[in-house]
């Protein structure tokens, strides 16, 4: 039987030029590449993507959904599941990280997944990416609304978002290097409002408020430790523990973003490798600390935080934040609005950084002939111009928020994202298992790789389990009883991925890809070219950070000694 040929990445034929379309000899300035009209370019730095690392994916989840984990769950629960999904994640990390850094490719996982396993699977993985972050910026939009009536009611929410997507419309038409600097500032702001929030919560806890109250953990006592979830007695309870773990889902996240970064770093092989890194101790440092702070500034049956997450009546709210919350129930004057001002501008940001990423997954897809090969075309700064004006579309369904509330926007948008970003992290350890099988079966030392990943095959495996399990039970509320909405919002990505799967597969008649025939070579020289035509030594995190401000003196003597 003869079989159709599915489109194939246009790399190979690419390396006999040198460098995505590059002659070995245009690779002169240190960090940088010379380049044609149709790519992207490498102009991400060190310091620009290890903040990144840090606050790239912190958005509108860990301010405000993080609220609806702790009214579903009470503030032990609550730590336990976002501590089990941290887990989870760690061992997608350690898949994702050894992949990319051997394979700084544009298109990111996306591209392994049709590589190394089927390409109807990497058409799957593709699209789904693609609509989860495309999806997750019209959540950020009407974020900003919630959060913006905190000061005023009566804020058009249609010029808000007008203005919202008018913002990132013009952002997203500069190269890599503006978006980089943008971001750099952006993630900034988000650490320091989390330092900001982290300090406030130790302080009033131990009775530094208006009230010289030194509550502790009075809130783990009174109302207790667990809610009740849908039902009563130890199931609600457990019930409420998987409604924790299923807001950590949606709020834990970033290792996909690196992903994508490194097909413009500058230095993948280094400044990519130590960003996954980051990772692990943002997953500690970031959400545990935030799931704690939130357990102990607010109750779980706090009359407001039961409006806006459980009787979806915040649409008129004035604290959609549980940290702002928290200041108004203590009566902290002047400091809601010092931390409301940089959270907006912190989910704006969030909002960004899902319009690159949605820009460079949907080139990615072209790439491979998985999208119209039009969306390749990029401008000189190196802009996927055409994906961009597709993924401008996707900010209008912000404007769902103008007939329903945008708290009940929030909730739809959440649901459908969620499963999204699941598939992803699945994808991510079916992909590694295949990689660690052709390994294996064409005898390639792992060790000899930049970035190994620890307790393989294993780590995949837990991964994996976990993610379908969270995926499978995650909307498990909408039969009890049974909504079709609720059934609908929850697992329409999940019905989407099978039938992008078996109808690219049977149109193309693709086949899954034996161990011994993958292709683990790929771009691994022209990427080993690459830097080896860098003729100077990478630099470090501090020393990109003094030159920043001006402070070029020892500069050069830390680039070498400072790694990040």
């Amino acid at each position: 039987m003869s079989t159709k040929e599915a489109p194939t990445s246009d790399a190979i034929e690419d390396a006999r030029h040198g460098i995505n379309g590059f002659d070995a000899q245009d690779i002169q300035k240190p960090g940088e590449v010379v380049t044609d009209n149709d790519q992207l370019q490498r102009r991400l730095e060190n310091r620009q993507i290890q903040i990144m690392g840090v606050g790239g994916a912190i958005g509108t989840a860990l301010f405000i959904s993080i609220g609806g984990g702790l009214a579903k769950s009470g503030p032990l629960s609550l730590l336990l599941g976002y501590s089990i999904y941290c887990l989870i994640l760690a061992c997608v990390n350690n898949c994702l990280a050894e992949m990319t850094v051997l394979y700084p490719v544009p298109g990111g996982f996306i591209r392994l997944a049709g590589k190394w396993v089927d390409d109807a699977f990497g058409f799957m993985a593709g699209w789904n990416f693609f609509l989860f972050e495309a999806l997750s910026i019209p959540f950020e939009i009407t974020a900003i609304n919630m959060v913006l009536s905190f000061w005023r009611d009566d804020i058009p929410t249609g010029a808000v978002c007008g203005a919202c997507i008018a913002a990132y419309a013009i952002l997203s038409i500069f190269g890599v290097k503006v978006y980089g600097e943008a971001e750099f500032w952006g993630s900034r702001g988000k650490i320091t409002l989390l330092i900001m929030l982290f300090l406030f919560t130790f302080i009033t806890m131990v009775g530094g408020n208006p009230q010289h109250d030194a509550f502790g953990f009075r809130a783990w006592r009174d109302p207790g430790p667990m809610a009740e979830y849908l039902h009563t007695g130890s199931l609600g309870r457990f019930e409420g523990l998987l409604a924790a773990l299923w807001t950590a889902s949606f709020t834990i996240m970033g290792p996909e973003f690196i992903n994508l970064l490194a097909a413009e770093a500058k230095r993948p092989r280094i400044y990519i490798k130590n960003a996954f890194k980051i990772i692990y101790y943002r997953f500690f440092f970031v959400y545990i600390l935030a799931a704690i702070s939130v357990g102990i500034l607010v109750a779980y049956n706090d009359p407001t935080l039961v409006l806006v997450f459980l009787t979806n009546g915040g649409g008129s709210t004035e604290a959609a934040s549980p940290f702002i919350l928290a200041m108004q129930n203590m009566k902290v004057a002047g400091f809601p609005h010092l931390i409301n001002a940089p959270l907006i501008t912190t989910i704006f940001s969030a909002g960004n950084t899902y319009m690159y990423c949605a820009s460079r997954s949907l080139y990615g897809l072209s790439l491979d002939g998985r999208a119209p090969r039009l969306l390749k075309k990029c401008t000189n700064n190196g802009v996927p111009i055409y994906c961009v004006i597709v993924v401008m579309c996707f900010p209008l369904l912000s404007l769902l928020s103008l007939g329903n509330g945008s708290s009940q926007a929030l909730t739809w948008l959440t649901n459908l994202i969620t499963a999204g970003a699941i598939i992803d992290y699945i994808v991510i350890c079916v992909t590694y298992i295949f990689f660690y099988r052709a390994c294996q079966a064409q005898s390639v030392d792992r060790n000899t790789f930049p970035y190994l990943g620890h307790f393989q095959p294993y780590s995949a495996w837990i991964g994996l389990v976990g993610e379908c399990l969270i995926v499978i039970f995650y909307g498990y509320s909408s039969f009890i009883p049974w909504d079709v909405s609720n059934f609908f919002t929850h697992y329409t990505m999940l019905i989407l991925a099978p039938v992008l799967y078996f109808s690219w597969k049977i149109f193309w008649r693709t086949r899954v890809v034996r161990p011994e025939e993958a292709d683990l070579i790929w771009e691994r020289p022209m990427i080993d070219a690459y830097e080896a035509g860098l003729t100077s030594p990478p630099k470090g995190f501090w020393a990109e950070i003094l030159e920043t401000v001006g402070w070029r003196r020892g500069c050069e003597e830390q680039q070498t000694a400072d790694s990040c």
